[in-house]
């Protein structure tokens, strides 16, 4: 195996060692020097920003989100929230059929689903289940009637279960 040494000219090793007593010396020379707040170089500029960076660094100043103030009573939080659109399904049935199917369907054609005549449908916000209920007409316009609502324990287990 060959010596590192060797692959080096003789003069590399004083090179390196006056740069390097060059460059100590620049940074002595610049750690003693008082900032004139004008710098002739963008680089001693920026080394000065850098090594100060808690002098410009200020406070950020936050909400205070805890409990609601005496004038402000808890049952207005609830006011934020009232006006935000969810999409609300009646889901009758489902079904799975093949692609082959679909594309045969037709004006007329009958799609069977997995609920029973009569049974109730579901009524889900945003994919979750909040109700249940019937089918019925009002004004020619279907609608429907609910006959269980999903407790907030139900909804719980189910979100935990995954369905």
């Amino acid at each position: 195996m060959s010596d590192p040494a060797e692959f080096s000219s003789p003069g590399a090793d004083a090179e390196q060692d006056a740069m390097a007593a060059e460059w100590e010396a620049a940074l002595a020379q610049q750690a003693t020097t008082p900032s004139t707040g004008m710098a002739s170089d963008p680089f001693s500029a920026a080394a000065s920003e850098v090594s100060d960076p808690v002098q410009q660094a200020t406070p950020a100043a936050f909400a205070n989100f805890g409990a609601s103030s005496p004038s402000m009573p808890a049952g207005n939080d609830i006011n934020m929230i009232l006006d935000i659109p969810v999409q609300l399904t009646v889901e009758l049935g489902r079904t799975r059929i093949p692609i082959k199917n679909i594309l045969q369907l037709a004006q007329g054609s009958v799609v069977e689903l997995d609920a029973l005549a009569g049974e109730p449908m579901d009524v889900l916000v945003n994919g979750f289940l909040i109700a249940q209920g019937e089918v019925v007409v009002v004004n020619d316009k279907f609608g429907i009637r609910l006959t269980d609502i999903v407790t907030p324990s139900e909804r719980m287990r189910r979100l935990s279960r995954g369905n």
